[in-house]
């Protein structure tokens, strides 16, 4: 599965499912979305993921499972048991890493290296074994984290990944379409693997550790035109099990979670269950084809202040907000104008996801062996 096909299923709702295996990590980086630390123990429970993922059928699955973290692998066989169970049930599952395994200096050169005989054995066994069992592998990459594992290592790294067989990408992250470091580091990935390797990049974010210095990306929505969120289609299981409709950080992070957003809980709700809240709600119905502040505007109090994501977290106890929403999106009708949204997301394909949802600038890039960007040295990157 290549990252252009798992971005391209994006707006399509429940076709898609992000777990946060754990919030450990043995990186410190500074922008880090999730606040995760080396000593940062929160994670669902083992049991309760394999028992969530087990109530996948072959009529009730979602495409996608995604398994992220935190850093999942720390828990390598966990991460191997999930991947089996949903591959079995026809899901594809993908995983993104930090790549902490990759900066012991042991992996050999990416060209051959000293003991060719020996790069399979570079990668620990048991995350080899987790990522063996993946559809999709996926390495952060970017200012933060070469100051913990070096990029060179990184590109070593896949190279043996992608000698398994294993479909892989990187994700990058950058402080938007000027930014030097991101013209830099996408020319290191075009030299090192020619154009071979896709990149979905994005811009940091105020969340996690980078609330405190990072600023919003962009602006919010006219309240008066239509600004579908594909976001709340995946639901999300965070850190303590419970599953929600939105991967906004702050989202899944807060408690209590808001009505609308709220699907359950792993531990007393099955993977139909889940679909199913997602699929009928009428407000994430309205959330995915027209956006909180739109919905809002037409039916509640008006914008509220703060960002896109909060007043979208504020319509949960607007009770007139729920009214026009289930006027309007309920029942069948409601479904209808939830699919038509979503194909016309898809019509947009990969790159067009990312140049409204990531870096514009950089979108091309999320399709393997796409067109070059130009050189720049990224002052009057576009």
């Amino acid at each position: 599965m290549e990252l252009a096909e798992l971005v391209a299923r994006r707006p399509f709702p429940a076709a898609g499912l992000l777990l946060g295996l754990t919030r450990r990590c043995p990186l410190s980086c500074a922008h880090c979305s999730t606040g995760s630390g080396l000593f940062t123990r929160q994670e669902p429970d083992a049991g309760q993921l394999e028992c969530f993922v087990g109530s996948f059928t072959e009529e009730n699955r979602p495409d996608v499972v995604m398994l992220t973290g935190g850093e999942p692998l720390l828990l390598p066989a966990l991460a191997e048991r999930l991947s089996t169970l949903a591959r079995s049930a026809g899901s594809r599952t993908a995983l993104l890493s930090g790549m902490f395994f990759a900066r012991s200096g042991a992996l050999p050169g990416s060209r051959g290296g000293a003991f060719p005989g020996r790069r399979r054995r570079s990668i620990p066994p048991a995350i080899l074994r987790a990522i063996r069992s993946v559809d999709h592998f996926s390495a952060s990459l970017d200012v933060h984290h070469e100051r913990e594992v070096p990029r060179a290592d990184v590109f070593r790294a896949l190279h043996l990944v992608r000698e398994e067989g294993v479909a892989v990408s990187l994700h990058l992250t950058g402080k938007g379409a000027s930014d030097p470091y991101l013209a830099d580091l996408t020319r290191a990935v075009e030299k090192e693997f020619g154009g071979q390797v896709p990149c979905l990049v994005n811009e940091v974010r105020p969340f996690g550790r980078a609330a405190s210095w990072a600023r919003a990306a962009r602006t919010g929505p006219d309240p008066a035109a239509a600004s579908p969120c594909p976001m709340a289609a995946w639901p999300v299981v965070a850190f303590d099990g419970r599953v929600v409709a939105c991967c906004n950080q702050d989202t899944v992070d807060r408690r209590p979670v808001p009505p609308h957003l709220d699907l359950g809980h792993i531990a007393e709700d099955d993977w139909g269950t889940v679909r199913r809240r997602a699929l009928e709600s009428p407000v994430l119905r309205m959330l995915r084809t027209v956006g909180p502040t739109h919905l809002a505007a037409r039916y509640g109090s008006g914008p509220r202040p703060g960002s896109y994501c909060d007043g979208c977290r504020a319509l949960g106890g607007d009770e007139a907000v729920a009214a026009g929403a289930q006027a309007v999106a309920g029942g069948a009708a409601g479904a209808l104008l939830d699919l038509t949204a979503a194909m016309r997301g898809s019509r947009e394909g990969a790159q067009g996801i990312v140049r409204r949802h990531g870096c514009a600038a950089y979108a091309p890039l999320v399709v393997a062996g796409g067109p070059a960007l130009p050189e720049t040295d990224g002052r009057d990157a576009r």
